[in-house]
Order: structure tokens, then C-alpha cells, then sequence
């Protein structure tokens, strides 16, 4: 069941109010719909092209410059060295989203929620395929015995594990920001380090 792109957009703006704009792309620069506040037509073939080629050090909208931190084939970051906000994007075969975060929004949840959103428009299937995308490992996590868990939470805890495991993802975060020696983020790191140990009793 696939969920039409006005609505994808409406429900991520509404989890994540950092995102100002937000724009849903079909192909290589068809527009299926933006944000009244975001004209990305002038730039989208040129933003889809660098993405492709996954070694873009840079990209262009409305004028402002945009150094890419991550790009793979399924998701692109990148940040205004001149505290002007951060581009992020998440695609899959049929459809890209790309968002405008503000300066002070979180970069790495904003990430999560737009992949999950670009799930949402999906005709292939509704789930985010973490089936496929983790059949090979050889490690299967144990059922709890006695619950069910909702597929719509374990979705996201395995794209955070795929996120986790991707040489770019998570650990290209945390290198830049520790080159970058960025008191606020290494700081809210280290309480989420500690707290992961204490759920896991480590």
C-alpha cells in the first residue's frame, strides 16, 4: 500500500519541525511535489546528476553551496559550511526525497525519518525491505518469546543497524564531527554512547 507524496511529506515535516521544506522526485528530476517555500526545479538535474555519481564534493540549490559529508546510492547528506542549513536525501529504484534541515536541526534523525518517508511511497512494498537488504547475514536476531513486535519499529532499528555498518553513515558522523571538534555533538555522542552501554549492561 503506497501513501500519495503530499502526505509522506506532511507526516515528516510534522516528526521532524527542523525540516522546512521538502521535495518528492520521481526518475531523475521529476517533481511529483515540494513545499510551497522550495523551488528545487532549477536544480534538481544537476543535484540528481552529482548524486549519482556518489563523489560529488558539493552540490548547488537556490544559490547556496552545499559540501557533501555522505552519498551512496540510497541516501546524501550535506551541510552549508556557512551555517546555512543542511540538504538531506533518501531514495530508493522509483522515488528521491530530498529535505531542507534547518542550521540547529539533528542531520542524523533527519536522515532516518526521510529514508523512512521515501518507504512510504513504495509500490513495490509498504515494509522497508530490511528483509532483503539483511538476508544474507549469518545473524538472526532471537524472537522474544511471548511478544510480538511491531515491524514498523524492528524496520527501524534494522536500517539503524544498516545505517550503523555503512563505512559512511554513522561512523563518517562521528569522524567529522570530532575533526570538527564540535563540543555540542560530542558531548550529546558521549550520553548516547553511555546509555547504549547501560542497555546493553556493558
Amino acid at each position: 500500500m503506497t501513501t500519495d507524496p503530499a502526505t509522506v511529506i506532511y507526516n515528516l515535516l510534522q516528526k521532524d519541525p527542523s525540516i522546512i521544506a521538502a521535495a518528492v522526485i520521481q526518475g531523475r528530476d521529476n517533481i511529483l511535489y515540494s513545499t510551497d517555500n522550495w523551488d528545487i526545479s532549477p536544480d534538481i538535474a544537476k543535484v540528481s546528476s552529482s548524486w549519482s555519481s556518489l563523489n560529488a564534493p558539493f552540490i548547488m540549490i537556490s544559490g547556496v553551496k552545499y559540501s557533501v559529508l555522505q552519498c551512496t546510492s540510497e541516501r546524501m547528506v550535506a551541510t552549508s559550511i556557512r551555517g546555512e542549513g543542511h540538504i538531506i536525501g533518501a531514495k530508493d529504484e522509483e522515488h528521491k526525497i530530498l529535505i531542507y534541515l534547518e542550521p540547529d536541526g539533528e542531520p542524523m534523525g533527519a536522515t532516518m525519518d526521510t529514508a523512512r518517508a521515501v518507504s512510504e511511497l513504495s509500490t513495490k512494498q509498504a515494509y522497508v525491505g530490511a528483509n532483503s537488504q539483511f538476508s544474507g547475514s549469518s545473524v538472526t536476531p532471537a524472537p522474544v518469546a511471548g511478544k510480538s513486535i511491531d515491524p514498523q519499529l524492528k524496520g527501524e532499528i534494522q536500517s539503524f543497524l544498516e545505517w550503523i555498518k555503512d563505512g559512511e553513515g554513522l561512523s563518517g558522523y562521528i569522524n567529522y564531527y570530532l575533526q570538527q571538534n564540535n563540543a555540542h555533538i560530542i558531548s550529546e555522542l558521549s550520553k548516547i554512547y553511555n546509555e547504549l552501554r547501560q542497555i546493553f549492561g556493558v
